[in-house]
């Protein structure tokens, strides 16, 4: 995947990814606040019990949570405390932790394997997934199925529904097998939704959450969240020896408080999706531009004349290209992006058209 843009360009608002926009002004002042006087460390500050307290109330049950600083480091952890050695993840070939983590899900896990469920637009179907669960089981030439990992909202920029995500939890019950959802864009799928937190994750049967927050307004936080207390002192030893115990942890603690204080994630996403559905609309009536699967987060794909490409490039436009097939291009939106940011770019692509 390349980011690319013309160096002698002005700077343009940035499309190819949600990280590359700021940090909400909120957390800034949060993270500022947390930096008077002293705090307890390594997660016994108040900052950090109000998390937990505020994510309890989020998911309606108690839960347990771990801050880390990055999304790799929720999904590898998540997955090494639901994995033996010997064990099989069961995933989407065009998920997160298959295409973009390097091997870290492997690593953490000591040699666990990825094994594809098939799915149309990167969702696993729940049929494909039945029958992944009986593969090979019991065969001890062969890794073993023990959990499955769903990607909420998936790297194409669809939505898992609600009954979707049953349907998965339903067959991970009868193989017995534990269920992840890496929720990097947690809160835009939530809001393209309009479900509650619950609904979404436990009450459909998932098992661990990572709950993202850096892509929509955090600065570097991700919280691990455990639905079932059992799991909590293995995670919390694995995060130690993982090197992700941050001594000074009151500053990922303030980011995810005032991330969830007064439902700003919640705004943050709703903007972020309601600027993607603007770009949308605008390419729809674009010569020569194909939107390439359904956008119903704040991500797309679409495929655009190699003159619209250069023409945006040169314009100064920051886009990720180069990676999903010819003349096609990732467009992602952040809760930073404006009205005004959707319609320069619609602007400048209709120009080069």
């Amino acid at each position: 995947m390349t980011d690319i843009s013309s160096p002698s360009a002005v700077a343009r608002p940035g499309f190819g990814s949600d990280n590359m926009a700021g940090v909400s002004p909120a957390i800034l002042d949060a993270l500022r606040a947390a930096n008077a006087g002293a705090m307890p460390s390594y997660g016994a500050d108040e900052i950090s019990a109000r998390v937990a307290t505020r994510l309890s109330a989020l998911f309606e049950r108690e839960v347990e949570v771990f801050l880390v600083s990055t999304g790799t480091a929720a999904n590898a952890l998540s997955l090494a405390a639901l994995t033996p050695v010997w064990g099989a993840v069961l995933c989407n070939a065009e998920s997160h932790i298959e295409n973009d983590e390097c091997g870290a899900p492997e690593f953490f896990t000591g040699g666990a394997k990825l094994i594809h469920v098939p799915g149309e637009e990167a969702r696993i179907d729940p049929d494909a997934l039945a029958h992944a669960t009986r593969r090979n089981k019991g065969d001890v030439h062969s890794v073993q199925p023990a959990c499955v990992s769903i990607t909420q909202a998936t790297e194409l920029g669809t939505v898992y529904s609600l009954e979707h995500i049953r349907a998965i939890g339903a067959a991970c019950r009868d193989a017995g097998l534990p269920l992840h959802m890496d929720g990097s864009r947690f809160a835009n799928a939530l809001v393209s939704l309009g479900a509650t937190p619950a609904e979404m994750t436990w009450k459909a049967g998932v098992d661990v959450l990572s709950f993202g927050a850096t892509k929509n307004g955090a600065m570097g936080v991700e919280a691990v969240v455990l639905f079932d207390p059992e799991r909590a002192q293995e995670f919390a030893f694995r995060r130690k020896r993982a090197g992700h115990l941050t001594s000074k942890m009151r500053f990922l603690a303030a980011q995810m408080d005032a991330y969830l204080a007064d439902d700003l994630w919640l705004a943050n996403a709703r903007q972020a999706n309601a600027m993607a559905a603007r770009l949308a609309e605008g390419l729809a009536t674009l010569a020569g531009a194909e939107i390439m699967s359904p956008v119903e987060a704040n991500m797309m794909f679409v495929r655009l004349p190699r003159r619209v490409i250069d023409g945006l490039l040169a314009q100064g436009f920051r886009l990720y290209t180069d990676r999903w097939g010819e003349n096609i291009v990732r467009l992602v939106t952040s809760f930073a992006t404006s009205a005004d940011d959707v319609d320069q770019l619609l602007a400048a692509a209709r120009e080069a058209a």
